[in-house]
């Protein structure tokens, strides 16, 4: 499991609301998220980077699995893994021998 971000949810969008505000101040991209980066005091520009990646992918603006889906299918897969192993355990009560049950006279 991930830990949890020391970034609070509020910093995080107003660091990606500021990345797009400014992009278009900057020669690029990586300009403008070491600027912002920095201001804030978010460790790694790289970090900003994947909140403005998530950011487009859950608008629409870019290709990829949104936030909610993937927490959709997180959920999913919880499910099916409980289901998973609740229904081995008939199967595996079924398969086991009575206590005193000999075989082989």
């Amino acid at each position: 499991m991930a830990r949890p971000s020391s970034y609070t949810l509020e910093l995080r969008k107003r660091a990606v609301r500021m990345v797009v505000e400014v992009r278009g101040d900057y020669l690029n991209a990586s300009a403008a998220l070491r600027v912002v980066a920095q201001k804030l005091g978010i460790g790694s520009a790289e970090t900003l980077r994947n909140w403005v990646k998530r950011d487009e992918i859950d608008s629409g603006q870019r290709p990829g699995t949104t936030s909610e889906e993937s927490a959709a299918m997180k959920a999913l897969k919880k499910e099916n893994a409980e289901l998973r192993w609740a229904n081995g355990i008939p199967k595996a009560a079924a398969s086991e021998r009575p206590r005193g049950f000999r075989t082989g006279f």
